[in-house]
């Protein structure tokens, strides 16, 4: 028995969790549901908690060097302590609230190249390596978010990528933001290096945050200009929001009046 407690707690023969979603399609603001199934092991366990969360694969970047590494957020525990006893099976029902501002992972059928969202499901048994399981969630935009990346679209932005980047922006909820590049049109090129968006969305709307990466002239260097354009959920005018963007776009690439 001391032998089968020792490998419980290293993680053999201990209980199994596997959790079956609803469907894996949510928005920002939304709610993954499905079932936590859970499996007794070889011995009885204790368990502190079950609990779910989001897990994003996040860019961190600390001087010349940069890594990638999965951090957990909107974490909700779906169940409380009790006792698994070997070879017994649970389903546990959850309904999991999806933060306004997860990042979005496809557009249309189209996924964003360079983003990664799953569920992670947590079993935590104390003194032993807790059992987990993971499952791809795709995220979708909200109709004002598509309008936007649709008019951009519209105006020659190019998709280039998306990412997340460790931090915080004025009005970010959590550890980290999303940016999807663009590549510019043809009329802001040799002016404009690149379009970085990101949405900061909550209950009312979004903030669309801009940053542009301006060319240097002959006598000064690029910078970036960073800009913020706020949509209610209604602005679903595609032909409305690029007027917008536009705007707020040229203005932020200007240089001397040039554009």
């Amino acid at each position: 028995m001391a032998f089968r407690n020792l490998m419980a707690r290293l993680g053999s023969g201990g209980a199994g969790v596997d959790a079956v979603l609803d469907s894996p399609d949510t928005t920002p603001g939304g709610t993954v549901t499905g079932t936590v199934h859970v499996t007794g092991g070889s011995v009885p366990q204790e368990v502190n908690e079950i609990r779910v969360a989001l897990e994003a694969t996040v860019e961190v970047e600390s001087g010349d060097h940069s890594w990638r590494e999965d951090v957990s957020f909107g974490t909700t525990a779906v169940a409380g302590s009790g006792r698994i006893e070997p070879g017994a099976r649970h389903a546990v029902p959850f309904r999991f609230a999806v933060p306004w501002q997860c990042p979005i992972t496809a557009i249309d059928g189209w996924h964003l190249r360079g983003m990664r969202i799953g569920l992670v499901t947590r079993i935590d048994i104390p003194g032993s390596l807790d059992a987990t399981d993971l499952d791809p969630v795709t995220v979708l935009p909200l109709p004002v978010q598509r309008s936007v990346l649709v008019a951009l679209d519209s105006l020659g932005f190019a998709f280039r990528g998306a990412d997340v980047e460790k931090g915080r922006l004025h009005g970010s909820d959590l550890p980290f933001y999303q940016e999807v590049e663009f590549a510019p049109p043809h009329s802001l090129r040799g002016r404009v290096n690149e379009l970085e968006v990101t949405f900061l969305a909550d209950p009312q709307g979004v903030e669309v945050v801009l940053e542009v990466d301006r060319r240097g002239g002959l006598l000064t260097e690029g910078r970036d200009a960073f800009g913020r354009l706020r949509l209610s959920h209604r602005d679903t005018d595609v032909r409305a929001v690029a007027a917008q963007l536009d705007a707020a776009v040229r203005q932020l690439g200007a240089r001397r009046g040039w554009l």
